[in-house]
């Protein structure tokens, strides 16, 4: 049977860490990104990675911030993975080692060419992030479905071969997340305002909505 990890992103209070580990997400995402209206200051994210249990793994995530800063923030909390929602380069990537990264992707319809440089990624990328391509400043958490459909067609085309492992993001929720899975097949499958009652708090059954639809698809494969 197939596994289809899952992240929880977005997450600004501890009580939704442990939501999410108790309907059994694989990893909890904390953002840095000051554009962001889930940014959380390092004593918040503090209190969020001290909540999770052993091997729910804690992610930070940031957008086009520099090294030093990326630094700052895993000097002051525990996070080993950061996930880089910006414009980063290959080489920004391999000079952040040994830190685990991974890498969000925007991808417009068809559009292939962001792929290519992560293909002979460093050896630190541990996995790319396909995300919504909304044509905004906005970098992720807009709730704008993805097209699912043209990723399939990319798959199917070899798009991805080469690549770390597949994660699917973008306007996923507890209804279409299952199909998403059916029709992918990803590594994993990130969420963020498709749990969320409101801007900075998850609720706790759509949490768990969604991880067990991931499961049922899972078990349907």
């Amino acid at each position: 049977m197939q596994h289809t990890r899952t992240k929880i992103c977005g997450v600004c209070r501890p009580e939704d860490a442990v939501a999410a580990a108790r309907s059994g997400a694989d990893a909890v995402g904390v953002v840095f990104d000051p554009a962001s209206p889930r940014c959380v200051s390092l004593e918040q994210a503090a209190e969020i990675v001290i909540a999770l249990p052993p091997f729910v793994t804690p992610v930070a995530l940031f957008v086009n911030a520099s090294a030093d800063e990326i630094h700052r923030v895993l000097a002051a909390v525990p996070f080993v993975t950061v996930q880089l929602q910006g414009d980063e380069t290959r080489e920004f990537v391999a000079e952040l080692k040994p830190i685990r990264v991974i890498k969000a992707v925007h991808l417009k319809k068809g559009g292939t060419a962001p792929l290519d440089q992560w293909r002979s990624g460093a050896s630190n990328l541990i996995g790319v992030l396909l995300d919504t391509a909304t044509g905004g400043p906005a970098r992720g958490g807009t709730g704008i479905p993805n097209d699912f459909q043209a990723l399939h067609a990319m798959q199917q085309a070899g798009n991805f071969s080469g690549l770390p492992p597949i994660i699917v993001a973008g306007g996923l929720t507890p209804d279409n997340v299952g199909d998403v899975v059916k029709l992918l097949h990803p590594f994993a499958v990130d969420v963020s305002s498709g749990v969320e009652i409101a801007k900075r708090q998850k609720s706790p059954d759509k949490i768990d909505a969604f991880i067990r639809a991931v499961h049922r698809a899972d078990l349907s494969l």
